[in-house]
């Protein structure tokens, strides 16, 4: 299982949400690129990343902080908020980004997002955000009638690299992660499953890993990184040890 750090850009700081609301911002660090740069000392392998500003606008607010990060860390980075055109898909790819992620867009233009999966396989995922199984959109916004796993079984065969899905009303809340939805969403489609929103203990992540087998792929963590309530070299250890153990039962 793969750990993403949440790096959420808003006005060029890193900041958490509370259910998404913007009005809720609680800074953690007014340098993105050094907030980067310590999450590779702790040892992560991957960034994720969330132009907050440009969700709500649709399109890229936070660019210089992004680009700093680029320039800060050599780690894969995957990249979303306010990313509604091909050329923006192609701007930040050629700049570094190692996955952009498509959320808005996949509801209100799937012939652009079904173009930009086949056009980059394995290098665009689909970002559900859900409120009670139902997609929101324009930064969690606005909501939709779209259960999230219509919208999944849409892009399946596009060529997507994986599905972030988040449960909105766990994220930044501290309230452990909606298991049975994000299970049930990974059982059910053929492509990778992110979950996110909501981890805030070890026990989270390890929950997470034994369900693995559903198709869960990854998981991203934010406020539980920031405020301690998650370390992170005891979380990659949690994970390096499940990893161990799924390698060591697939021997026998």
């Amino acid at each position: 299982m793969q750990i993403y750090p949440a790096i959420d850009l808003k006005d060029g700081a890193v900041v958490r949400l509370l259910h998404g609301e913007m009005g809720t911002a609680t800074v953690f660090n007014p340098d993105p690129a050094a907030q980067a740069r310590d999450f590779a000392a702790a040892g992560f392998t991957w960034l994720h990343l969330v132009d907050l500003n440009g969700a709500f606008e649709g399109r890229p607010v936070n660019a210089e902080p992004v680009r700093a990060i680029l320039a800060a860390v050599d780690l894969p980075v995957q990249l979303g908020g306010g990313i509604r055109d091909m050329a923006t898909v192609e701007h930040w790819l050629l700049a570094g980004v190692r996955r952009v992620i498509l959320g808005t867009a996949a509801v209100k233009d799937p012939d652009f997002t079904r173009a930009a999966c086949h056009a980059f396989p394995g290098r665009v995922a689909l970002g559900i955000d859900a409120r009670r199984g139902r997609v929101a959109i324009e930064g969690w916004a606005e909501e939709s009638d779209l259960p999230a796993l219509d919208l999944a079984r849409r892009f399946e065969d596009a060529g997507a690299a994986a599905i972030v899905y988040t449960d909105i009303e766990r994220d930044g809340a501290l309230k452990g992660v909606n298991f049975a939805a994000t299970a049930a969403l990974a059982e059910q489609v053929s492509l990778p499953v992110i979950a996110s929103g909501g981890v805030s203990t070890l026990d989270d992540i390890a929950a997470l890993q034994q369900r693995e087998e559903t198709g869960i792929e990854g998981v991203i963590i934010g406020r539980a990184l920031y405020d301690g309530r998650i370390d992170a070299r005891s979380a990659l250890a949690l994970v390096a040890k499940g990893q161990e153990a799924a390698e060591g039962q697939a021997a026998c």
